[in-house]
């Protein structure tokens, strides 16, 4: 499995993928937050909180993460080294898992950067230091886990398919569907604790709770298992 994981980043830095899934986030990110004028701009806000950069960034994961799981399999597929993948001896759920964690290194070195942050955000303050670290380490955690889960259903939507683009365009609207789920519905708001938002939003608070914890560990896991019956 090592070996699969090694090979996932090493293919993705060795195209331009890593660099503009990475870039774009970073980018993306941060004209919202420093340079755009909106509800997201930290600096019109007058509060020294990473608030905005939490509500902002589940949403641009679900098209980035897409965007790099889409080749996990499709490309495979289309090329047709899976059935040579498939001959070597390690098991279906090694490669599965090989796949998902190479991919989910990348997603988190795309957020490692933005600790940066926390440091400007540090500095700003006043008094200096004075923010709410709880609420942020609770949030980057609640980005980690969201960010597990939509490695996993963009894995899953790319074992269905050889078409890159079917995978992406799939594992968006699965992603959206498992994000925002039925908050929009007011008669459906009791329906609102099955989605990820609704943990997201927990864990962000600052207190980490199990049953969130648990919540996005089986929706990650249920995707998973989805993709190595596919393959099987």
């Amino acid at each position: 499995m090592t070996a699969i994981i090694k090979r996932e980043i090493s293919s993705f830095f060795s195209t331009p993928i890593a660099y503009l899934v990475i870039g774009l986030f970073l980018v993306l990110n941060g004209l919202f937050l420093w340079v755009f004028n909106g509800d997201f701009n930290i600096l019109e806000s007058g509060f020294a909180d990473l608030h905005p950069f939490f509500q902002l960034a589940p949403w641009i994961l679900i098209f980035l993460t897409p965007a790099v799981t889409m080749k996990s399999f499709s490309e495979e597929k289309k090329t047709g080294t899976l059935e040579l993948l498939l001959t070597r001896p390690i098991t279906k759920t090694q490669i599965v898992l090989g796949k998902f964690f190479g991919t989910f290194i990348l997603m988190l070195l795309a957020l490692i950067p933005t600790l940066l942050y926390v440091f400007t955000l540090w500095q700003l303050a006043n008094p200096v230091g004075n923010i709410d670290l709880g609420s942020i380490i609770g949030s980057y955690f609640g980005l980690l886990f969201l960010t597990s889960a939509y490695t996993a259903i963009g894995i899953f939507t790319s074992s269905l398919t050889d078409n890159q683009i079917i995978a992406f365009i799939g594992a968006v609207f699965i992603c959206f569907i498992a994000y925002y789920g039925f908050s929009g519905i007011e008669s459906a708001t009791f329906l609102e604790v099955f989605s990820l938002k609704y943990h997201f939003e927990s864990i962000s608070r600052g207190v980490i709770d199990v049953r969130d914890i648990i919540f996005f560990l089986s929706v990650s896991t249920f995707f998973l298992i989805l993709t190595i019956f596919k393959l099987k």
